[in-house]
């Protein structure tokens, strides 16, 4: 790791081939907390080329737990983080909303590292004990038409990174991972960036692999859809820039999607969405993130529709609906 790091210090880049062995290596703790937080760092002060990422990749996905739920061609909906807006659970909240409107989802999350609340943290603050049993993940399919997966139960190499992580506090080439490596492979994935390069850089990446998607960024640095400002939607047939006007919503502020001080806090949010006590921004806000993922699922569905949707299911209250079951069968 010594040499690695000398040459990535001098701005070099690794091989797609040398970045999987190093992701082997961290998962087989070959590597001390900082000659790990030296690799992060790199990262930080440089962009993850697209060999890199997809190396990281290769690595991660060969040593999941696989869990096949490819039946389902379920989708996932996922930020990678370190926006530094410390925003309520969106992704999460959108999944909900999706599973109400008779889409399946496979969310694929992980404590917060970067934010007060992860999607483990607002999941675990309802009483959900995660699982790696495929069959209780296809009841809870077969139930409710959502699934919970916490990385560490399923990529061992997060795991082992997850202290330095959290110690650093800062975003890192993890982030940018976690999004791609949900161990189901999902046929389909919404995925928030928080800068216009990753838009790029991930929409290169999914290229090479069969996974549909929209890679989603608000041009103030939300790796969200936040309706604060002008956001950029990238998929494999097109890339668009929206106004929260051409969807019939208003512009929010961004303290309107402040996720709290406590995990507490966060999920207080969460509940109030999904019982409609949310106010307008937090509601609007989940809606859009989930009309796009129904529109990645269905792309011949005019975006207007996929609103309508969203809207039914949190409004009609199947979105809770598929929570409370949800807990029933995970709890």
């Amino acid at each position: 790791m010594k040499q690695t790091l000398y040459r990535l210090f001098e701005h070099q880049y690794l091989g797609r081939d040398e970045a999987r062995q190093i992701l082997h290596n961290i998962a087989a703790l070959k590597y001390n907390d900082s000659q790990i937080a030296g690799l992060i760092t790199v990262f930080l002060m440089r962009s993850i080329s697209v060999e890199e990422l997809i190396g990281f990749r290769e690595a991660l996905l060969e040593m999941r737990v696989p869990v096949d739920l490819s039946e389902y061609k379920p989708i996932d909906i996922v930020g990678t983080g370190g926006d530094g807006k410390n925003t309520f659970n969106i992704s999460t909240t959108a999944c909900f909303v999706v599973a109400g409107a008779g889409y399946k989802v496979v969310k694929h999350g992980n404590y917060g590292a970067t934010s007060v609340s992860g999607a483990s943290n607002v999941i675990e603050q309802h009483g959900v004990k995660f699982t790696d049993s495929v069959d209780k993940l296809r009841k809870s399919m077969d139930t409710c038409n959502i699934a919970y997966l916490h990385a560490p139960l399923f990529n061992p190499a997060l795991k082992a990174v997850a202290p330095v992580r959290k110690t650093l506090g800062v975003r890192s080439f993890f982030n940018m991972l976690g999004p791609l490596v949900n161990p189901v492979v999902p046929a389909y994935q919404l995925l928030g960036v928080y800068n216009l390069p990753l838009l790029r850089l991930y929409s290169y990446t999914y290229q090479e692999s069969n996974t549909r998607f929209a890679v989603v960024h608000s041009l103030d640095g939300f790796d969200e859809i936040s309706l604060t400002t002008e956001f950029k939607v990238s998929m494999p047939e097109m890339e668009k820039l929206y106004t929260p006007e051409m969807l019939g919503f208003s512009r929010c502020a961004e303290a309107d999607l402040d996720g709290g001080e406590t995990p507490e806090q966060a999920a207080k949010i969460f509940d109030d969405i999904l019982n409609n006590k949310a106010t307008s921004a937090q509601k609007n806000c989940v809606i859009a993130n989930a009309a796009f993922a129904i529109q990645v699922i269905c792309p011949d569905k005019e975006i207007g529709t996929c609103i309508a949707e969203a809207k039914e299911s949190l409004e009609s209250g199947q979105a809770l609906e598929t929570f409370n079951q949800f807990i029933s069968i995970n709890c």
